[in-house]
């Protein structure tokens, strides 16, 4: 009942319903500057939904892990069982009060969106590409932050620290330039940094092409990987519905 519900498991199903429905209410007070009381009581119900969702996952771990008792000790250090722990520890109070200080109390609310992952096919799949062609997103991934230091290193050393027209504060620090480089090789570029330097500006125009091209590579290899597995996908389902027709 627990697990992802398959084709026909309707018990199975409206349990996955009801806790992405938690998932969503839970993350909704998230979405207000103001405290209400309403809040509380639907931090109160999703999170004893999340505990009795634990406990059970906890319980039937042998089932899924396949180490008979070992199973029950191996369970709490998995990745799922960390993020339900974490999601479901600032709804106590004693904790809630120690991290109020720093805001990790809502930041922790948070992990209660990669629940949905659980319960959704779709993002599923895209984990299983995302595995599936790691390499290639690794090495995408390598060159754009290598490219991403080596232009920040060059704005850094050629940028005047101050902008000679606004006077204000222009490349101040190396992590200003890793923020104008990054934000440059992703082509959005905010405008609240720019270079005044004929050899800044020249980077600039080179960093934002190379943006193009290193956004344009894995979102083609996804693409094509996810399609593939949505193929295999929808072919397994047919052939494991053709009995069940019969």
């Amino acid at each position: 009942m627990i697990e992802q519900a398959k084709k026909g498991e309707k018990l199975s199903l409206a349990y996955d319903i009801i806790m992405m429905i938690a998932i969503a209410a839970s993350v909704f007070p998230l979405m207000f500057v103001e405290d209400h009381p309403l809040f509380h009581t639907i931090e109160q119900v999703t999170v004893s939904l999340f505990i009795v969702d634990y406990l059970l996952r906890w319980l039937t771990a042998d089932y899924r892990l396949g180490k008979k008792g070992l199973s029950f000790v191996i369970y709490p250090f998995t990745l799922w069982a960390i993020i339900d722990i974490l999601s479901i520890l600032p709804a106590f109070s004693f904790i809630g009060k120690g991290f109020k200080i720093v805001r990790v109390t809502r930041l922790l609310r948070i992990l209660r969106i990669f629940k949905f992952i659980r319960y959704t096919n779709k993002l599923q799949v895209l984990g299983r590409v995302v595995r599936k062609e790691r390499e290639v997103l690794l090495a995408v991934l390598g060159i754009a932050l290598f490219y991403v230091f080596l232009t920040a290193l060059i704005m850094f050393n050629v940028e005047p620290h101050v902008n000679p027209v606004t006077g204000a504060s222009n490349f101040a620090s190396f992590f200003d330039a890793l923020y104008w480089a990054t934000v440059t090789l992703t082509t959005v570029g905010y405008g609240d940094m720019i270079p005044v330097t004929d050899v800044g500006r020249f980077i600039s125009m080179l960093s934002s092409l190379f943006g193009v091209a290193i956004i344009a590579l894995p979102s083609g290899v996804i693409t094509a990987s996810y399609l593939e597995e949505l193929k295999a996908e929808k072919a397994m389902n047919d052939k494991v519905s053709e009995p069940e027709d019969q």
